[in-house]
């Protein structure tokens, strides 16, 4: 890993306070190429989070406020007549950009979250015929409110599986959260401006290294055996399917890389199994009722799976 990348890391942390791990996750899924789905509650720094990396990685941000009466061309934007020259013209929507900020995604109907959804996978925008390529380097975080379901859409699974990660933002420890006023208080939080810490081609270059980094045959069986394990527990109604084990592998590549090495360790494979498979799997009826939590299902299940050594 570059001293700029350390230097990112740095600075990222230095401006969200209380999120370390996530920060990380955040940058990992952006170079591994993928998106995120974020769950928080309001006033956790989801947006600010999303805001700063873009600037960090010299990308254009917008953020799209969703809503109940939020249409598709809302997102991709529209075609209409100019009067006075007498043809189409095409007006781009907030997708095109670099890093977008789907802020409350669950508030709007299927049609809308499906045309944000194409476009993630696509990488591509159709306008009324015409075929529209996204950036090069395009990232989505979505947030939802875990807490607040009136007049929501949840995501359906098969939706959710296009996102890379799930992160869950909690709340700051009590150091950590006076930290976070005392900055506010003297102003000490945002006392400059963020400046890019390197372009997009230098961007698109280290994601061309992350692709270097070595998964040996025994981590890629190891990956495989859990995810499959997904799918034959009790406590697990729907398990995970092969693209969860693609998103293990491409963000333990990223995590390896920010650790500087060349390698994917069995360690870097673990901590990435709770955010690539949280959003990818259902418990049980029973399992719910008696309680049970997503992610420590997910850590048993990866604690009962030999380690390769």
């Amino acid at each position: 890993m570059s001293q700029t990348m350390i230097n990112l890391l740095e600075k990222y942390e230095q401006r969200i306070i209380g999120q370390q791990k996530n920060l990380r996750l955040l940058l990992t899924a952006a170079l591994a190429g993928g998106h995120v789905l974020i769950e928080g509650v309001p006033g956790t720094g989801k947006t600010q989070m999303v805001k700063t990396l873009a600037k960090l990685v010299d990308g254009e941000f917008n953020r799209i406020q969703f809503t109940p009466d939020l249409l598709p061309s809302d997102i991709t934007g529209s075609s209409i007549y100019n009067m006075k020259e007498q043809v189409f013209q095409t007006l781009k929507g907030p997708i095109f950009t670099n890093v977008l900020l789907a802020d409350e995604i669950n508030r709007t109907p299927a049609k809308t979250q499906a045309a944000l959804l194409e476009a993630m996978e696509e990488k591509q925008v159709t306008i009324q015929g015409e075929t529209y390529p996204l950036p090069d380097f395009f990232f989505v975080a979505a947030t939802q409110n875990p807490i607040e379901f009136e007049g929501t859409y949840p995501l359906p699974e098969a939706q959710q599986d296009r996102f890379l990660f799930k992160l869950r933002i909690n709340f700051p420890s009590l150091e950590e959260e006076i930290e976070v006023l005392q900055m506010v208080i003297t102003e000490q939080l945002h006392p400059t401006e963020l400046k890019a810490m390197f372009t997009k081609e230098e961007l698109a270059s280290i994601q061309t290294e992350v692709q270097q980094v070595k998964i040996s045959d025994s981590i890629a069986d190891y990956i495989l055996k859990i995810v499959r394990k997904t799918r034959e527990l009790e406590q697990i109604q729907h398990g995970a399917s092969t693209r969860a084990a693609i998103a293990i592998a491409k963000t333990a590549q990223v995590w390896a890389y920010l650790d500087n090495r060349d390698y994917v360790t069995p360690d870097d494979v673990k901590l990435m199994t709770v955010p690539s498979l949280r959003h990818r799997i259902q418990l049980s009826p029973y399992a719910e009722l008696e309680g049970s939590d997503i992610d420590e299902t997910i850590k048993a299940l990866v604690g009962s799976i030999a380690v390769p050594r």
